[in-house]
Order: C-alpha cells, then sequence, then structure tokens
C-alpha cells in the first residue's frame, strides 16, 4: 500500500481514505473470485496494486475525465474501468466483456463497492458496437486489451462520438505498431492525437497511452463479424 501511495503521490493523484478502501475491498473480492475461474494471474498484493490498479489510474496524469461518459471494451476484470470509477465517481462507465462469468464478477464488485453510474454488459465488441444505445455514445473508450492497435480501434473506435477518442493502454514500444494501424484508424474515422510514454516510478515497468481522436463516423459495416479484426486486422 505505501508503495501505491508513493507511486500516485509522484503522479501528482490524489486518493482519499473512503476510495483506498474501496481498492481494498476490490483486491479481497479478486483474490476470493480468482479461486473459483481465472480472473488474473496477477495476485500478489503489491503486483495487484502497482501493475492492476496504478497501472488503471495513470491515465489520470493526462485526461481530466470527471464527468465523462466511458466504456471499457473488453474489461476482464475490470481494468481499468472499475479503478478509473473509484478515482472518478462522477463518472458514467460501462464495463464491457465476452465472458459472462467475468461479468458476473464485475456485477458484484459494483454492488460491494457502491459505485452508482458502472454497470457491466456481458457481448463481444463485434456485436455491441451495433447497439444503438452503445454505438457512437461515449467519450471515451478504454482497452486495456494486449491485442494488435488495428484490431483494438476497430472493437472501440465505434463507440465513440464524434469528438470524443480512444486510449490505449500499450506496452512501452508502441511506435511499429502505431505505424501498422494507421491505416486502420483513419478507416473507422480516427485521427492520432498523441502517444504518452511512462513508468511506474520504482518498478521499470514501462507503458504507453495512444490517445486516438474521433473525427468522423465509423461507417456503419465496422466492426466485422466476430473473430475477423483479430484474425484480419485491416
Amino acid at each position: 500500500m505505501k508503495k501505491f501511495l508513493k507511486v500516485l503521490s509522484e503522479w501528482n493523484i490524489d486518493i482519499t481514505d473512503r476510495q483506498l478502501e474501496m481498492f481494498e475491498k476490490y483486491y479481497e473480492m479478486l483474490l476470493v473470485w480468482n479461486a473459483k475461474f481465472n480472473l488474473t494471474s496477477i495476485t500478489e498484493k503489491e503486483d495487484v496494486y502497482i501493475k492492476h490498479f496504478a497501472d488503471s489510474i495513470a491515465v489520470l496524469k493526462y485526461i481530466d475525465l470527471n464527468g465523462s461518459s466511458i466504456i471499457d471494451v473488453g474489461t476482464g476484470a475490470g481494468f481499468p474501468g472499475i479503478p478509473v470509477s473509484i478515482m472518478c465517481p462522477d463518472c458514467h462507465i460501462v464495463l464491457a466483456d465476452s465472458l459472462n462469468k467475468r461479468v458476473g464478477f464485475l456485477n458484484e464488485v459494483i454492488n460491494e463497492l457502491g459505485l452508482s453510474d458502472v454497470s457491466a454488459v456481458h457481448g463481444r465488441a463485434e456485436d455491441l458496437a451495433f447497439d444503438v444505445d452503445l454505438r457512437e455514445s461515449f467519450d471515451v473508450a478504454f482497452s486495456r486489451a494486449v491485442s494488435n492497435l488495428s484490431t483494438l480501434s476497430e472493437y472501440c473506435l465505434p463507440f465513440v462520438k464524434i469528438n470524443g477518442r480512444f486510449i490505449s493502454y500499450k506496452s512501452g514500444n508502441v511506435d511499429d505498431e502505431l505505424s501498422s494501424a494507421d491505416k486502420a484508424i483513419g478507416i473507422l474515422g480516427g485521427r492520432l492525437d498523441r502517444i504518452e510514454k511512462f513508468e511506474i516510478p520504482g518498478f521499470g515497468y514501462d507503458r504507453s497511452f495512444v490517445f486516438i481522436d474521433k473525427c468522423d463516423h465509423t461507417p456503419k459495416k465496422y466492426p466485422r463479424k466476430a473473430g475477423t479484426p483479430l484474425k484480419n486486422p485491416l
């Protein structure tokens, strides 16, 4: 916990005692549910706090999310959506995941932490993106998934309204990946804004945020049918 607090202090991110209690409860629930089915391979407390919690909220160094509508695509165990919701309680956040067991876990966390403007939905991004209540409805789409940026852009940009943005959490070395994703980003109505590279102080954990602005409507045929964006990136 001390190392977590030190990292946040170095990032000038303030946290309250109540928020710390919520992170602790979240961690406890993660361990309990992880024993039932695999949510994360990272379970040591310090690692969870640094590699999941701190990494998730590092985005707050670069953008003010207060009041934003956010969708977290492929959220898994709730990263980055739940840590961001703890830190930004006035955000409206939708957590989207394709595995119903994970959605069950997310709903339990939402209830236990009292996250009033957070919901979890079950479905693949390729299908959810055609829901009229979700398509081009969000200020921000997040993804912390490990797919290539072309695929992630096809999953996420359809959810983002014009003048919104897609923020991809990536490893530190992202330049080559960006070059190959440039075409796909343009086709989907996006434009690269900037890359913010950072490390978690004291841990040598190199990361990048890729900020992609939504400049035009995503053509109605995207995303393509389930599995295609991964097998055949634009």
